[in-house]
């Protein structure tokens, strides 16, 4: 009675050092999602700036405007007329240039805004070449030193990030192997006695095996529980939003936890019952 109390004790810490290490590896899957989120974001904040000819007419401005919807380049596409545009500069400069010179001097313009996938030197090259080509634009303008920095420190950031999940990834692994070893290890002697009476490995690893990918599969699901309500009250009681909660995103954070849950403890449970299989009775008095 005491040995079962003591291995369900042990079986409930190794349980929780499991929810710990996947929580660790929710939140780092939902951080990774933030920051592509915030850097598509910030991408899609580029501005490529279409003047339109000064003949151009309505027709016209209609054909360009339903080219310019057609092309998958643009997350939104705002038009401003020579009438709207005069009105601005009359409102930030309180100038008329009109009562100067006769006539607007303004055109017709686009504000374009990249998707995140064209927000990039090539995409953007890509862009202004398209646009170019169309006989109703006049000339086409972005500032493409900005661009080609921001691409720049986007991939260096990248990077980084890469490198720390990475890491943490290593030591979200060990942690649960160690956690798994350190449990079996308590029955190390009842895996060597079903050897020495000829019981298979697969046999020896199987009830390890199931038990350790029920739990790892239990710890999944509460640490999904509580990213779920931590990325709740970020976002409904203090308005902070990590990142958009899609159907995409929400798969792509469960597969990951639940995979590793899986994942971790079938191979954690693998090596150590594997290790007690091969190891001989004096050995395990050694150790």
């Amino acid at each position: 009675m005491k040995r079962a109390h003591h291995f369900l004790n042990m079986y409930f810490t190794a349980a929780i050092s499991v929810f710990l290490v996947l929580l660790m590896i929710g939140v780092e899957c939902v951080l990774l999602l933030s920051a592509v989120s915030a850097v598509g974001h910030f991408k899609e904040k580029a501005v490529v700036t279409a003047m339109l000819r000064g003949n151009v007419d309505s027709v016209s401005i209609a054909r360009v405007d339903s080219q310019l919807h057609a092309w998958p380049y643009f997350s939104k596409i705002e038009f401003t007329s020579r009438k709207e545009a005069l009105e601005e500069h009359i409102r930030e400069l309180g100038e008329d240039p009109t009562e100067l010179l006769g006539y607007n001097p303004l055109f017709d313009s686009y504000d374009l805004h990249p998707t995140s996938q064209y927000s990039t030197p090539e995409g953007m090259a890509e862009i202004e070449a398209k646009l170019n080509a169309l006989p109703q634009v006049d000339r086409v303008m972005y500032q493409k030193d900005l661009v080609q920095q921001i691409e720049s420190n986007i991939q260096k950031a990248s990077v980084v990030l890469m490198i720390v999940a990475g890491v943490l990834l290593l030591i979200a692994m060990l942690l649960i192997i160690n956690t798994i070893r350190l449990q079996i290890y308590s029955k190390r002697f009842l895996i060597n006695t079903m050897t020495l009476v000829g019981a298979t490995g697969w046999h020896i690893k199987a009830p390890f095996v199931g038990k350790n990918m029920l739990m790892g599969l239990i710890a999944s699901i509460c640490a999904l529980g509580i990213l779920a309500l931590g990325v709740y009250y970020l976002r409904d009681q203090m308005d902070i939003i990590l990142f958009p909660l899609n159907a995409d995103n929400m798969l792509i954070v469960s597969s990951v936890v639940i995979g590793c849950g899986l994942l971790l403890t079938l191979l954690a449970s693998l090596i150590a019952t594997g290790r007690y299989i091969r190891m001989s009775t004096d050995t395990m008095y050694e150790i």
